[in-house]
């Protein structure tokens, strides 16, 4: 009967009168095992004030009500998708919301609405999910500064591919020590697409370079990263290169010279469509016809096929003989056999041009190791 009472005189009630009486109504309803009131009447009765005219009376109940944990779901649910002053208290506080209520609302929300998900104190790897999908740049930067956030990589790497172009969302990405290889090498490709359209670096060393420096630089990070990855890692993160275009035969070279012997055998294994353990056995150990057949199935032609063969059966030697027994790295003997021969090609061209920077290259690392030894023998 008290709250039949209630709902009549809600009607004509001020109101200033009723936010008071809001407020009552919920923290009554916070103690009804105590007071020993109906509490289907009182959430019939809140449920009422859902529909009050003035967002007074409805910022009340929700200020109230936020902190029960038996509040009803139903209510809540509708006051954090009421206006901003109110969602942000329904949904900042209240625990009665599930993952699925917070999902909902982030996909049906504003951005002011999934920035307040996003900022909550424990957001599911679920809920963060939603947000890493849908969230621009404000909802994903709060997301990433939330320790509370429970940040899979796979969320990880979709905020890398749909805001990595962005330097605030990018860094924040890259501060974190649980990024995946892929998404760090994405960032490390989109950093170098910034860095190639700068206006300022086209002014200062033309387009043509630019692209050509960046290209080179996003090879050597892609290659390092990959490098280091963790073996069920690198199936991915080659996948990766190769769906983004890097598996390109620049980066094959880079990988062979460079000593990333599991790199390079992993991207063959990708391109060709040949079994791993076949693809080891040939690259390891293998005659140069068998290794050329091979290197062409994966679209290398077969002039550049042939500079690969040479180059894989240079880093055969360098895996059987060790260090000890080569005088000079991968890069600087393939040089040495190119130059005796006549370039075909404008791609073998290409790889031989690049083969005579990495041979400079090993050759600088060399001095630079040099005079390191000569100053720590004279100390």
């Amino acid at each position: 009967m008290i709250i039949q009472a209630f709902l009549r005189w809600v009607e004509t009630a001020k109101t200033s009168d009723r936010a008071r009486a809001a407020t009552a109504l919920a923290q009554a309803y916070a103690l009804a095992d105590m007071n020993g009131i109906d509490r289907h009447a009182a959430e019939m009765a809140m449920t009422y004030l859902l529909d009050d005219p003035s967002p007074k009376v409805r910022l009340s109940l929700i200020e109230a009500l936020a902190d029960c944990s038996t509040a009803p779901r139903t209510v809540i649910r509708a006051l954090a998708e009421d206006q901003p002053e109110i969602a942000f208290v329904a949904i900042s506080r209240s625990r009665v919301l599930s993952d699925e209520d917070l999902v909902d609302i982030a996909a049906r929300g504003t951005a002011e609405t999934r920035a307040l998900i996003a900022a909550r104190d424990t957001v599911s790897c679920s809920v963060a999910a939603a947000i890493a999908e849908i969230g621009d740049q404000e909802e994903v930067s709060i997301l990433l500064e939330n320790d509370g956030a429970a940040l899979l990589q796979r969320s990880l790497m979709r905020i890398a591919d749909r805001l990595g172009h962005i330097a605030d969302i990018r860094e924040r990405l890259l501060a974190r020590a649980d990024l995946p290889s892929d998404a760090r090498q994405l960032l490390a490709a989109r950093l170098g697409d910034a860095l190639a359209g700068c206006s300022l670096v086209q002014a200062t060393i033309g387009a043509a370079r630019a692209e050509r420096v960046t290209r080179e630089a996003g090879d050597v990070a892609a290659l390092a990263m990959a490098t280091a990855a963790r073996p069920e890692e690198l199936a991915r993160m080659i996948a990766h290169l190769r769906e983004a275009g890097r598996l390109s035969p620049a980066f094959l070279m880079r990988a062979l010279c460079g000593g990333a012997g599991d790199l390079f055998v992993a991207a063959i294994v990708e391109l060709s469509g040949v079994a791993p353990k076949r693809v080891r056995s040939i690259l390891s150990g293998g005659r140069i016809h068998s290794i050329r057949a091979l290197l062409e199935s994966t679209g290398l032609g077969r002039d550049v096929g042939e500079i690969f063969a040479e180059a894989v059966l240079l880093w055969q030697r360098e895996a059987k003989d060790g260090d000890d027994a080569l005088h000079a790295p991968i890069a600087t003997r393939l040089l040495d056999r190119l130059r005796s021969r006549r370039t075909p090609s404008n791609a073998a061209a290409a790889i031989a041009e690049l083969v005579e920077r990495l041979a400079f290259a090993e050759k600088r690392q060399l001095a630079r190791d040099y005079a390191s030894l000569a100053s720590l023998q004279a100390a």
